[in-house]
């Protein structure tokens, strides 16, 4: 299980920790300062990078001046070609060291902006992994800490492809319902269901070939925090609907000497008639029946080892146990 989002905190420019900003294991929101790095360097940048600019636009109007006396005096034939050139060229590069002063400032500005670490998603915050006084490094290894949104997590499912591939083909004839609005079940590793819904995305499109198995993955809406990352559940992912179907408990399925799937059927003589059946697929201790058996007819889940081919019978309504009603 993972969250739906992890983001790394970690500094942009380089400096001494001089505060943390957070109480650890609390929610976040984006923007809020998390870390303060020492800004007094940055601080005194901008001012550098402000003088800069000022001698620039100075120099702009110096060359300006040049420029707009050469324009007059060269309709006078009084200062040659080339000085005036000089003069055009003097205003440009005069021009262009302003934009270039501009943009040092800005970047001087956001270095001191990136003095203080601000969280750049919500969600809960874990412990802080640096502390006051640590000295921070822009290409450090070791982040500041670790932010994760979990009001959703996903959940990655494996299961075999060979079985998306029957799904796919089952839907396509139309024998089986689309389950991508179907709510997933989510359940802890003791059996009990959490009470969170979740909702399958996509299935990976490239297939594990040591297993042969595809990844499944499941949004969970986790408002309550139930659900923590790395966990471990388990899922009942929905494979399909089918509509009217037969279902029997296994209980009552009868082998043969051949393994072949039998029923005891109670007709309307009250008599017991073993017939063959065939089965589909095992759903929580039940069988579909695929063929041999109708709807509303009576068959026998309890006591067919006393039943005989023929043999009157006297039925009662079988009551499912509490433990099987539940599943």
């Amino acid at each position: 299980m993972v969250a739906v989002r992890t983001a790394e905190i970690r500094p942009q420019v380089g400096g001494i920790v001089e505060k943390r900003m957070f109480i650890e294991g609390s929610e976040v929101v984006a923007g809020q300062p998390l870390f303060q790095i020492n800004a007094a360097p940055f601080e005194a940048e901008v001012e550098s990078a402000a003088a800069v600019l000022q001698r620039a636009e100075s120099g702009v109007v110096r060359a300006q001046n040049k420029f707009d006396r050469a324009s007059k005096l060269i309709t006078t034939n009084v200062i040659s070609n080339q000085a005036y050139d000089d003069a055009v060229a003097e205003l440009a590069q005069a021009k262009a060291n302003v934009a270039e002063a501009k943009a040092t400032l800005q970047r001087r500005r956001l270095d001191l902006e990136y003095a203080t670490v601000r969280a750049p998603i919500a969600g809960r915050i874990g412990p802080a992994l640096v502390t006051e006084g640590a000295l921070a490094a822009a290409s450090g290894a070791v982040p500041f800490a670790i932010v994760q949104q979990i009001d959703r997590v996903f959940v990655n499912v494996r299961q075999p492809a060979s079985q998306l591939e029957v799904i796919r083909a089952l839907t396509r004839s139309g024998q089986l319902d689309d389950t991508s609005r179907v709510p997933v079940d989510i359940f802890a590793a003791g059996g009990d269901r959490y009470p969170v819904a979740g909702r399958a995305l996509f299935s990976d499109i490239s297939v594990d070939e040591g297993t042969g198995n595809v990844s499944v993955r499941v949004e969970v809406d986790n408002r309550d925090t139930v659900l923590l990352p790395g966990m471990y559940v388990r899922v009942r992912l929905p494979r399909g609907i089918k509509r009217d179907v037969v279902m029997v408990p296994q209980q009552a399925v009868l082998r043969d000497a051949a393994g072949q799937p039998q029923l005891f059927i109670v007709d309307e003589a009250k008599q017991a008639a073993l017939r063959a059946v065939e089965l589909g697929e095992l759903v929580e201790g039940r069988y579909i029946v695929t063929a041999g058996l109708k709807a509303f007819e009576t068959f026998v889940v309890e006591g067919q080892e006393r039943a005989r081919d023929g043999d009157p019978v006297s039925a009662v309504p079988f009551v499912l146990a509490e433990a099987d009603s539940q599943r």
